[in-house]
């Protein structure tokens, strides 16, 4: 039986994504196959993609994926056939109707939360949970500032900073994400359509700015991010969604109130097996729990990914978009 997987020959736009037909063979020591029932679109696809993060050519596109595990290879005991499973990585190749990949990349879904559920939330959740209990330490009564906060990621951001106690604002472009903002629990939100964006966040801190920003989209809120920091504050740059920041200039942080500013990326923080364990526990407790809550705004063939790709680009699609075997 042969499967259907995406493959980039080089990288460009979304028209370089194509498909081929393989034959999947047994699965190796340590290793079980995984028929996917969902996959998760995340910007880092475009990333790989387009060139921005480099990869070995020829590759797969996208690392989050939920499915079941149809064989195990040798040396595998902690999963069985039929087990439901999802991942996020660091193997790329998740834009397939099923692959080979190493057991220890799996996670098993809970009950109770649907195999949609995981694939939409398991990439982006675990971001948040590194970005906001990991990198920033968020404590009750932060103000903190979350660009494009009605995406995937901005969403989850939301809504876990409020759970930790945090006064937020976000950043949206359309009613319709101000509404979703909103909904997600953000205390105030700013139109960056129809105003700058740090003069609103100054007067909402009584002038004092954030404590923290979170900054997915790069290269377009740079400057929004360091005018609405409180001196002293974090700026956590973690996307490229317009392009990548350079040409950093250091004494700018020292201006702005000796600001501090991190590139984090999720596995610095999921370096080894417990890190790993322990966010996506934490992630399935609070979706458990209904503390978060997925938006799943689009749903395409898995097959239509290029388009896929292009809305999330034009920044066409609200909260989480799934590719669909």
């Amino acid at each position: 039986m042969s499967e259907t997987a995406a493959i980039i020959e080089r990288q460009g736009g979304p028209e370089v994504i194509a498909w081929r037909e393989i034959a999947l063979e047994r699965p190796a020591p340590g290793e079980v196959r995984m028929r996917n029932t969902a996959v998760g679109l995340n910007f880092i696809d475009t990333y790989h993609r387009g060139g921005l993060y480099p990869v070995a050519l020829p590759s797969g596109l996208g690392m989050e994926a939920a499915g079941v595990v149809e064989a195990v290879g040798e040396g595998v005991e902690e999963f069985a056939p039929g087990d439901r499973v999802c991942t996020f990585g660091p193997s790329i190749g998740a834009y397939a109707t099923a692959r080979n990949l190493p057991a220890a990349s799996l996670f098993r879904i809970p009950d109770g939360i649907s195999d949609e559920t995981a694939a939409a939330a398991l990439l982006k959740a675990c971001t948040v949970e590194a970005l906001v209990e990991r990198c920033a330490r968020v404590e009750p009564g932060w103000a903190v500032l979350v660009h494009a906060a009605a995406g995937g990621v901005g969403l989850l951001l939301v809504q876990w900073l409020k759970h930790v106690g945090a006064m937020v604002i976000g950043t949206v472009s359309s009613d319709k994400k101000a509404q979703a903002a909103r909904s997600a629990g953000a205390d105030h939100v700013v139109r960056y359509d129809r105003e700058d964006i740090a003069p609103p966040v100054r007067e909402l801190t009584h002038g004092r700015g954030v404590r923290a920003v979170f900054d997915g989209v790069g290269k377009d809120t740079w400057a929004a991010s360091l005018d609405a920091a409180a001196p002293r504050g974090l700026i956590a740059s973690f996307g490229n969604a317009s392009g990548p920041v350079t040409g950093v200039d250091l004494g700018v942080l020292a201006r702005k109130g000796s600001l501090f500013v991190t590139r984090p990326t999720l596995f610095d923080y999921y370096r080894d097996p417990g890190e790993r364990a322990a966010g996506a526990a934490r992630v399935f407790e609070l979706l458990g729990r209904g503390v978060l809550g997925v938006t799943i705004g689009q749903r395409y063939p898995l097959r239509e990914a290029a388009q896929a790709h292009g809305d999330l680009e034009a920044r066409r699609t609200t909260g989480s978009t799934l590719l669909i075997p």
